[in-house]
């Protein structure tokens, strides 16, 4: 299906082209622009009401600002298909976030107006920072620097540091704080209700207004000194009283907030605070889902909500014949409150992804027993911590990715003390169209180095509840991972009865000849498949689910070794240091030659594309289970092929 841009949109191949533009036409290119997102994003999917929410925004950046010499810098980066559209990529877009197409997020080798790669929330202002301070060490003094950040990014830790260290850094950084309310799901804590002060202040939006008009009247230029701006902020200081307070405690010059979706009161704006030196930060109020009814009223629900008939806002869902197996979240979502129905002491706590974790079930349910703590992955972890020394089992729910950012609390608040915090690792493996900053690639390798650590995972829908049943037990004395991917598991008919699973140990699914598969977690059901189709040309592989990766079932283990001369690991990690190198390591200390064949995650940055697409690229689907063990077997395929 062909889509056309608006006849304004068509002729902006850069922001070269967007200058050139007269200020009155820039609402009907915003108009234009959004509409180009809405067409898209119904028939190719993507993330959507973020990007809608900053249409105009994006516009007025491009226009005032000499990007890309300017550097702009985008928070988490759903909201920055605008961005794309606008700097040469418009006739592409279609391609976002397919396999070999476009990113979803911005991405420094796609594009120099891409200046800072991102996909994890709150980097925009550090990063921004160093690239403003560079320019000061360069004497590029007419060079700018913008961060747009969400409010929801605002309450991790590195957006703190990052302003700490701005306020007192002397460089021309501007912060734009585009406050909607809502992340992917709605913001939470004390930032939000301090934010929600100041834009609801009917005494604050007097002064600010009086403040505004009075700024229009400023001179600018080489007469406007870096002493006169600051005589201006400390008079504002004063008038707003307590209502900026944060910002300017951390000498960050505040201005605003103003309405998001007027990009001539923008375009104005960003030209006067373009004149004045300095680290500032600029409050705008957006709506999330902006200019498309259904988005604005259900912003959750629109954040990224798959392919839709653009006029009805009906959601294309697939059609099965028979009953399907539920996502892997879901199973996790509905079997901790039956734990939490039969053990008081269960707590789940998520960091900012309760719908996509599916802990909204539990706060639905239980909402004094499961927390979302905002975008703080570190806080997430050693809150857990913190309970668990007062015999709670808290269930902590992040992604695989997102769990990278809380490594040190992993170490030293739950390892060192030897804690019994449980971690459900969501996304585990590779998550698809989001790409490398979201793939779960690394969980198995950077935890199985941590002493006291346990890590496991499902082969379905029954093992993950089996885990999760076992780790809330008295006996478990120790943190355990439990990793699971993103999307459907196996099993239909899914809510099984729970029953502990001794830690360390796995299972033999089947016996075999000649060459075994160790899987780990959901790709033993590639596994099973590759030996379906392996059996039809005469070879017999065997097949254990080892379910751990730490400790790795030792037992298990010397039987293979001793019965299979070929072995072929499977794991949906990558292969430097995860559940193939664990398995090597065994066999060095226990004197085993066997041959042995890793199947993962290459070591190499895995881009987007379906789970499927990258599974088959990095060979460990079941087409590339099964042709491994046959180049394995090559002689003995060989000689049956022979004999007809």
């Amino acid at each position: 299906m062909q889509i056309t841009p608006g006849a304004l949109l068509q002729t902006i191949d850069s922001p070269a082209d967007l200058k050139k533009l007269p200020r009155e036409k820039l609402h009907q290119l915003c108009d234009e622009l959004r509409q180009y997102i809405i067409d898209v994003v119904s028939v190719h999917g993507g993330h959507f009401g973020a990007s809608l929410g900053v249409v105009e925004l994006t516009t007025a950046l491009h226009y005032v600002y000499n990007t890309p010499y300017d550097q702009l810098v985008w928070d988490v980066g759903h909201q920055a298909y605008g961005h794309k559209i606008l700097t040469g990529r418009r006739d592409v877009f279609t391609s976002n976030r397919k396999y070999k197409g476009i990113s979803g997020f911005p991405k420094r080798s796609e594009s120099e107006y891409d200046t800072f790669g991102v996909g994890h929330s709150s980097t925009s202002i550090s990063g921004a920072l160093g690239m403003a301070l560079a320019a000061k060490h360069k004497g590029e003094k007419d060079r700018k620097v913008v961060a747009v950040i969400g409010d929801g990014s605002m309450t991790a830790g590195l957006a703190f540091e990052g302003m700490n260290h701005a306020g007192v850094s002397d460089t021309d950084l501007l912060i734009i704080l585009n406050d909607n309310g809502i992340g992917i799901d709605p913001n939470v804590g004390a930032l939000k209700e301090y934010l929600t002060d100041i834009t609801t202040s009917p005494t604050y939006n007097k002064v600010k207004d009086d403040v505004w008009k009075l700024m229009g009247k400023l001179p600018v230029g080489k007469n406007f000194t870096r002493a006169m701006a600051h005589k201006l902020a400390e008079g504002m200081k004063g008038m707003v009283s307590s209502s900026a307070n944060l910002f300017e405690a951390l000498k960050l010059r505040y201005f605003g907030p103003i309405d998001g979706h007027n990009v001539a009161k923008l375009v104005d704006t960003l030209r006067d605070l373009r004149e004045i030196p300095g680290p500032k930060i600029l409050h705008i109020i957006t709506t999330k889902g902006k200019g498309y009814a259904l988005a604005e009223k259900d912003q959750t629900k629109w954040h990224a909500p798959g392919l839709f008939d653009k006029v009805t806002g009906e959601i294309r869902k697939k059609h099965f014949e028979l009953p399907q197996p539920p996502k892997y979240q879901d199973v996790f979502g509905h079997t901790i409150i039956e734990l939490a129905e039969q053990n008081p002491l269960i707590f789940g706590i998520t960091p900012a992804m309760p719908s996509g974790s599916s802990l909204k079930f539990m706060m639905e349910k239980m909402p004094d027993r499961a927390i979302d703590v905002g975008i703080a992955e570190q806080h997430a972890v050693t809150l857990s911590a913190g309970m668990a020394t007062q015999g709670l089992k808290v269930y902590c729910n992040i992604y695989s990715s997102f769990m990278q950012r809380a490594f040190d609390s992993v170490v030293h608040d739950v390892a060192i003390q030897k804690l019994p915090v449980i971690f459900c690792l969501d996304r585990a493996g590779l998550v698809g169209d989001d790409g490398p900053t979201h793939h779960g690639c690394y969980d198995i390798a950077y935890f199985r180095c941590i002493p006291h650590m346990v890590i496991s995972a499902p082969m379905n829908e029954s093992e993950l509840r089996n885990l999760m049943y076992t780790a809330q037990l008295d006996s478990m004395q120790s943190p355990l991972v439990i990793r699971y991917p993103r999307g459907e598991g196996v099993m239909a008919d899914w809510k099984t009865p729970m029953k502990e699973i001794k830690i360390g140990t796995g299972r033999k699914l089947r016996d075999g000849e000649e060459v075994a598969i160790l899987s780990l977690g959901h790709p033993g059901n590639f596994a099973a498949a590759a030996i379906r189709e392996l059996k039809t040309e005469g070879l017999n592989p065997g097949h254990y689910d080892m379910r751990f990766a730490k400790p790795l079932d030792e037992e298990l283990l010397h039987e293979a070794c001793r019965n299979y001369p070929r072995l072929v690991t499977v794991e949906d990690g990558t292969v430097e240091g995860g559940f193939g190198s664990a398995v090597l390591e065994f066999m060095n200390r226990h004197g085993y030659k066997n041959e042995v064949r890793i199947l993962g995650i290459p070591d190499r940055l895995v881009e987007h594309g379906t789970p499927k697409e990258l599974q088959r690229e990095c060979g460990y689907d079941a087409e590339g289970i099964a042709d491994t063990i046959r180049e394995m077997m090559k002689e003995k395929v060989k000689v049956s092929s022979l004999l007809g």
